[in-house]
């Protein structure tokens, strides 16, 4: 019986994107499997291509007579394993797009960068090398053979670098060639690594586990040891209040699983991985771990990466994409942070890494942790539904910590009594004070999203779109929308609720803040930190770092400062704008307000002195607030699971986002209406389609925006109906000027 491969030709060719069928020979059947590279004839010259082997089967996926032989095996595959191939065929078909782009995806590091090296010269023989000397030292012909091997026979290990006979002695490597040639001098050559991290800091102190922490290390370990092969894969939830101590449960954890033999992926929201963050698990595991950032270079990403395929280092820390390390023995993945935005791909395939690493942890045979101090409403969801253990640590670790109160400032009162400052007058006296005291605060503007919502001053009141519940945007013209569903209407010159003619787009910047602060208070010393200002590779390592050397009074930031950062000496906590992310203009608005109000709040009182928080907003009995205030995880689920469930919004059921961008307005609207025509059409009576309409951001870089919303209670009839549209639009040759994109459960509506 013959057997047949499923194999992928040339990545970098995208009109051939797709699966091809080639018989297996008998003396390759032994050679060939999954994720290994090949050699096929491709087309009708039959030409040699490289292919990856995606798939092996039985029966022929195309007609007998047509299927040619496998020409032969490359023995090397750089950068690919069989697991991720696989691994990125299930990203193909979860979330869209082409396989070449998963595959992409799952190599993060594509092209080997030329490794660093240090060569050094040493004696073959100090006899011969002294004779040498004696015998030439007065030959100007041999005099820089002669000064080489004179500074050798001065140092005791009677060796010198290749840099130091270059640049130093200034010695030519031609002159370098000849005593290697007449066996003066041997070379050795040792492979150097990009150091990812340069420095870390000292002082972190390996901590002995609470009785609370020790409960939840101990019990996920008993999972970790007691999965069998082919068992479901254990995820653990660790729901634990800000400044709780869950990184030292992960610590815990990562030794255990590393003194079995096996290796750990930690995945950080980019914006945490600072050398704060990394230098706590390098305090406890040294050279083992590897760091993985956008902010490496090219080289020092190839050289992680090589020693985590290499087996030099068994712990992978990193944002995203460290999600596809190489490891051969992967026991354990662990994401930190779970809830945070940045773990959701931007691009083609949009994948979830929480998702897609629970689809590597069921290949590797790997358990998966997650933890956050307010998880996703999803995660929290599944954890209740018994899909996850649910672990949770409700108190402070740090002996004399506790969660700091937190006020919450009702606008609406600021204004009415003639207060236009950005600064409430609570808030005002609580800098005096901590000011005056020495202390530090941070002050915190939410800026989610690219435009400010429309409310009233008086009231509060704010526009919503009548049939999503979800509020509407500001666009020239004095007009309104509503971006999930297209909804238009004239913003009026009242206020509907309260007939007040104070009616504005809601929204003010960083350096706005910083620029009023500098002339409120020109005694403080000021650092801020947001996209503008954190541009550079080091910036924001350079502004944490002065920040908690107490080399500032006040950092006033965007979400980046409330991410995963453990000031001792802040005390003090503003928001200035609670309102900016609630009203965003999707359906997890109020996930994200509470998310990172908490997250905020947390970061005050983290060292022996108190805390305080003061949350200014114009809508002061919002659950969200109200929750997050309180750090009542609990009050804010019940509240916001039954609008989702009312509404029929993840996880209560799912949702697809089709968008589609071309550079033709009129074509991609057609293109788009077509597809909704398929989707309407399609025998899934349980799907029900939204749109399309034009997208929150009409036009990027000169290409025509839509969007269309698919929602269904089966993720899998989504999927199918995915599948439908993207083939029916290949057919109809829609694809090749119109682009289109799939995102699931999509985390923003824009």
């Amino acid at each position: 019986m013959s057997t047949y491969a499923d194999v992928i030709v040339d990545l970098s060719v995208r009109s051939v994107d797709r699966v091809f069928a080639y018989r297996v020979p008998d003396h390759l059947l032994d050679k060939v499997f999954i994720g290994c590279s090949v050699k096929v004839p491709f087309g009708k010259g039959g030409r040699l291509l490289d292919a990856i082997v995606v798939g092996l089967s039985a029966q022929p996926g195309f007609e007998e007579d047509r299927i040619r032989d496998i020409a032969k095996v490359r023995e090397e595959i750089p950068g690919v394993k069989s697991q991720l191939i696989m691994l990125a065929d299930w990203m193909h078909r979860r979330y869209g797009g082409t396989m070449a782009q998963s595959l992409r995806t799952v190599m993060p590091v594509k092209k080997p960068v030329k490794g660093l090296q240090k060569v050094t010269y040493i004696l073959s023989s100090r006899q011969q090398a002294e004779k040498f000397y004696q015998e030439k030292k007065d030959n100007k012909r041999e005099r820089a053979r002669v000064k080489m091997i004179g500074a050798m026979l001065e140092e005791q290990d009677q060796a010198i670098t290749r840099d130091k006979a270059i640049s130093g002695l200034g010695i030519s490597a031609s002159t370098i060639s000849s005593l290697l040639r007449d066996g003066l001098i041997r070379q050795e050559t040792e492979q150097i690594y990009r150091q990812a991290v340069r420095e870390r800091l000292d002082g972190w102190e390996r901590v002995v586990l609470n009785a609370d922490q020790r409960r939840i290390a101990d019990a996920v370990i008993a999972s970790h040891r007691s999965r069998s092969e082919g068992s479901r894969v254990p995820v653990h939830l660790i729901h634990g209040v800000t400044g709780s101590g869950k990184t030292e449960i992960y610590m815990e954890l990562m030794e255990e699983v590393l003194r079995s033999g096996q290796q750990v992926i930690l995945l950080i929201p980019e914006i945490s991985l600072t050398l704060q963050t990394v230098s706590r698990f390098y305090a406890r595991f040294g050279d083992q771990i590897a760091v993985m950032h956008s902010r490496l270079s090219r080289g020092e990403r190839w050289d992680q990466f090589e020693r985590a395929s290499k087996g030099e280092a068994s712990i992978m820390i990193g944002a995203r994409s460290a999600l596809f390390t190489p490891f051969d023995h992967l026991g354990m993945i662990i994401i930190d942070e779970e809830q945070d935005g940045a773990y959701r791909s931007e691009v083609t395939p949009r994948y979830q890494a929480v998702e897609t690493a629970l689809e590597r942890a069921r290949l590797s045979g790997a358990s998966l942790v997650l933890g956050s101090a307010t998880p996703s409403l999803t995660t929290y969801y599944n954890a209740l539904q018994g899909r996850y253990f649910l672990h949770t640590l409700n108190h402070r670790a740090k002996e004399g910590s506790v969660l700091p109160p937190v006020d919450i400032i009702d606008m609406r009162s600021e204004f009415r009594i003639g207060n236009l400052s950005i600064l409430s007058k609570s808030l005002r006296q609580a800098m005096q004070e901590c000011l005056a005291d020495g202390k530090q605060m941070m002050l915190f503007l939410n800026r989610r999203g690219f435009a400010g919502f429309v409310s009233c001053r008086d009231c509060g009141y704010v526009f919503k779109c009548p049939h999503c519940d979800v509020s509407m945007t500001s666009h020239s013209g004095k007009k309104l929308r509503c971006h999930y569903c297209g909804t238009e209407r004239i913003l009026p010159d009242l206020c509907p609720s309260c007939g007040s003619r104070h009616i504005a787009a809601f929204g003010i910047g960083t350096q706005k803040v910083e620029q009023m602060l500098r002339k409120e208070f020109p005694q403080a010393r000021l650092l801020r930190m947001d996209r503008d200002t954190t541009s550079g590779k080091n910036d924001m390592e350079q502004i944490i770092r002065s920040f908690a050397a107490g080399e500032a009074d006040i950092l006033i930031g965007t979400q980046m400062i409330i991410k995963g950062h453990d000031f001792p000496k802040v005390t003090l906590v503003g928001v200035l704008a609670a309102d900016l992310s609630m009203f965003s203009g999707d359906y997890l608005s109020g996930e994200r307000t509470f998310q990172m109000l908490t997250q905020a709040a947390g970061r005050a009182g983290r060292g022996s002195d108190p805390g305080r928080v003061i949350i200014q907003t114009y809508q002061p009995d919002n659950y969200c607030i109200q929750a997050a205030a309180r750090q009542d995880y609990q009050a804010f689920y019940e509240e916001e699971i039954k609008f989702r469930q009312a509404m029929r919004y993840p996880p209560c059921a799912h949702m697809l986002m089709i968008t589609a961008e071309g550079a033709d307005d009129e074509q991609t609207a057609q293109a788009m209406q077509f597809a909704r025509k398929l989707a309407a059409e399609s025998d899934r009576v349980a799907v029900q389609v939204l749109g399309p309409s034009r997208a929150s951001i009409t036009k990027i870089r000169d290409l025509y925006r839509y969007v269309m919303y698919l929602k269904c209670p089966d993720d899998r009839e989504l999927i199918r109906l995915r599948m439908l549209i993207e083939e029916s639009l290949k057919k109809a040759g829609l694809d090749k000027k119109i682009y289109f994109s799939y995102d699931m459960d999509p985390i923003s509506l824009f």
